[in-house]
């Protein structure tokens, strides 16, 4: 069985409030076409297909047209999990439909495939996280689990159950409920694992969504089903192996650089040949990266009006650093940003002056709209705009009011 793993879409998610949509349309149609041209049986999406619980109408006409186009009327299945960006029950809305299409979509732990048809091919079994499905003669058993919140996984292990149990850490209710599911797996079967959650090991980037609170929701590989031969993880926009002794733990990773942190190594897709009861053989396919994010480090605000010019014409996202120890015009900014219109940030890079500070730290007769103003000015040699103090005045609020 020819499998592809791929995760974290982000459909629709922006960039410091640019939009990236025209490059996830154009990664969508080299997807179709890479699945096309590499002759796959079943592609997985593990989850965070969207960057928001509610998304845009044009995010879920894209989601639609790359299922369309995949599944290619059911010749292909198409296996879908919640990511915990994703609204389970938004996602999966289309599903009486979408079996017809080959297109299975799982939104929570406790979700179970429909036995029967899925376009044309077979599920011959399932239940509460897992599915056995046929394709070309072929089997797979595959264990599913959606982002599972510490709530979602209380409701799929815990019924009348004793507090000590309860009180087991996240890692072991995982664990606990993998290696129930992992009962499934068989010899004569295709075995792997699908999920959402942060594994211990896993190095982030600065643009996921934070789920493991301090570690409290983080998985340790062990936990894992690693009898299983290939496991497709999401929720790291890194793509990375997690090293243990027994299996592959795979992230895919996210098809575009969802931030700056994101600078400096690859996107990509896995494809899996696999036969039951031999390990896995994994390719890396290589993204372009149709719109690269660039961090440009500038001496003073001249050498930066310089760059701004020089590279007017390329097609790519800007955070400039200036190094200064004076006021950045709107002027300057102004003239910038008209040399350059992707400059997403410009980003004074000042020497500290700890008397300044000091004196904002202990103004007594300062209320705390203008210590903000004063500490903003302080680090970026800018004012906050009025968007900025208006949604710093409502979350400063709205902290007074819960306390």
């Amino acid at each position: 069985m020819r499998i592809l793993h791929t995760a974290d879409w982000h459909l629709g998610k922006n960039l410091e409030n640019a939009s990236r949509i025209e490059e996830q349309e154009k990664f969508i149609e080299d997807f179709v076409q890479i699945v096309e041209n590499n002759h796959i049986d079943l592609v997985i999406i593990s989850g965070d297909i969207y960057d928001h619980s509610n998304p845009k109408a044009q995010a879920e006409k894209l989601f639609y047209k790359a299922l369309k186009e995949i599944s290619k009327g059911g010749e292909r299945v198409v296996l879908v999990i919640a990511g915990n960006h994703d609204n389970p029950e938004r996602l999966v809305a289309a599903s009486p439909l979408a079996y017809e299409q080959g297109i299975i979509l799982l939104p929570y732990p406790k979700s179970c495939a429909k036995i029967g048809s899925c376009g044309n091919h077979k599920i011959v079994d399932a239940g509460e996280g897992y599915l056995e499905i046929e394709i070309h003669k072929e089997r797979a058993v595959i264990i599913t689990l959606p982002y599972p919140s510490e709530k979602r996984l209380q409701e799929v292990i815990y019924e009348n159950i004793e507090e000590e149990e309860r009180q087991k850490t996240y890692s072991d209710k995982v664990g606990e409920l993998f290696k129930k599911l992992s009962s499934k797996y068989r010899k004569d079967t295709i075995n792997i694992a699908v999920s959402h959650l942060f594994v211990m090991g896993g190095e982030e980037t600065s643009s996921e969504r934070n789920i493991q609170l301090g570690g409290s929701l983080a998985v340790n590989v062990y936990d894992l089903p690693l009898t299983a031969q290939y496991i497709a993880l999401g929720h790291l926009h890194r793509p990375q192996e997690i090293k243990n002794s027994k299996t592959k733990v795979v992230y895919a990773g996210s098809p575009l650089q969802y931030s700056k942190s994101e600078i400096g190594y690859s996107k990509c897709l896995y494809i899996i040949d696999i036969v039951p009861q031999k390990e896995p053989k994994i390719d890396k396919i290589l993204l372009k990266n149709y719109k690269p994010i660039e961090v440009w480090r500038c001496e003073n605000i001249e050498e930066a009006i310089k760059i701004c010019t020089e590279n007017k014409d390329r097609d790519v996202w800007v955070y400039l650093e200036i190094k200064t120890d004076e006021y950045i015009t709107q002027e300057h900014i102004k003239m910038m940003k008209e040399l350059k219109e992707d400059i997403l940030e410009i980003k004074p890079i000042i020497k500290e002056n700890d008397d300044q500070l000091d004196e904002i730290y202990h103004a007594e007769e300062k209320n705390i709209e203008e210590l903000f103003k004063d500490f903003y000015f302080y680090q970026r040699k800018v004012q906050p705009t009025d968007e900025l103090m208006d949604l710093f005045l409502k979350v400063a609020n709205e902290e007074e009011e819960e306390a």
